[in-house]
């Protein structure tokens, strides 16, 4: 599915028991110096991460901050961010002239402790060729590193490298909870293009051989992968960022189904399989 960007005035794009990605939240939340936004989310544990703009965020008796250091736009920078626990109350402060904040979530019945992430902490990743058409750069905020520390939530930002090319490639899925073959991951992306008028194509596949669907992603695109293969693109001459959310059922590691027509493509694309390791 499909959300074209709007002004969703600080209300979740994709709310708690969503009928396609149940196991996600999403919120973009917009403000300007001093304001304040305060949020909970029964049932799901959240990450906060500035897009641009520099906040405090204040959870379960403690206050983190500066969080984010990016102005003009997701490619300024390094993300930073703050985990929330499973049903704390957060309050987001803004403590610069303007801040684009994503409020990242995924379903979890246990509540842990929060912390920040800084940029420091990333695990970064970078993986493909500009001959394989695929170069692309991960920085996982949530990633592997945390695991204890976080439920069911992975949270990352994508890049493309370069001008152009395919990301998400070769095909793969992970709506089926079959480990250790498979994991049901939702997954939630938001895109943004530099320059801000290009744009790319979403593909979901959803079954082996039969034609699926495509969306055309512009900035500020939000798709919403509930199954199927998903590879993605972006038009020669542009970049394409996109900030993703997983959310696990059974479990936190994501383990990725390639599909089998393209599997061997998996032995020509240089790094992927780090890449993936990255992710469990």
């Amino acid at each position: 599915m499909h959300i074209p960007p709007h002004d969703n005035r600080n209300r979740p794009i994709v709310d708690i028991d969503n009928p396609l990605v149940p196991l996600n939240y999403f919120n973009i939340v917009r403000l300007k110096a001093g304001e304040t936004f305060g949020y909970r989310v029964p049932g799901y544990e959240t990450c906060v991460v500035p897009a641009t703009g520099t906040v405090a965020v204040e959870t379960d008796g403690e206050t983190f901050g500066p969080i984010g250091n990016r102005v003009a736009d997701v490619w300024d920078g390094e993300p930073e961010g703050v985990y929330v626990p499973t049903d704390r109350p957060a309050r987001l402060t803004c403590l610069s002239a303007a801040a684009e904040i994503f409020v990242a979530g995924a379903r979890f019945g246990e509540t842990l402790r929060p912390f920040a992430v800084r940029a420091g902490d990333l695990d970064v990743v970078q993986y493909g060729s500009d001959e394989t058409k695929t170069h692309r750069k991960i920085k996982h905020i949530l990633g592997a590193a945390h695991h204890g520390r976080v439920g069911r939530l992975l949270v990352s930002e994508l890049f493309t490298v370069g001008t152009g090319g395919w990301s998400g490639f070769p095909s793969h899925k992970h709506d089926t909870d079959r480990p250790p073959e498979e994991t049901r991951h939702d997954e939630t992306y938001n895109f943004r293009f530099r320059p801000d008028y290009g744009s790319g194509l979403q593909m979901l596949q959803r079954s082996e051989t039969g034609p699926g669907d495509a969306y055309h992603v512009v900035n500020g695109s939000t798709v919403l992968i509930d199954r199927g293969y998903h590879p993605c693109c972006v038009l020669p001459g542009y970049e394409m960022y996109y900030f993703t959310i997983l959310g696990g059922l059974s479990q936190r590691s994501l383990r990725q189904y390639f599909q089998p027509t393209h599997a061997a493509q998996l032995h020509t694309i240089p790094g992927i399989m780090d890449m993936v390791a990255r992710f469990r």
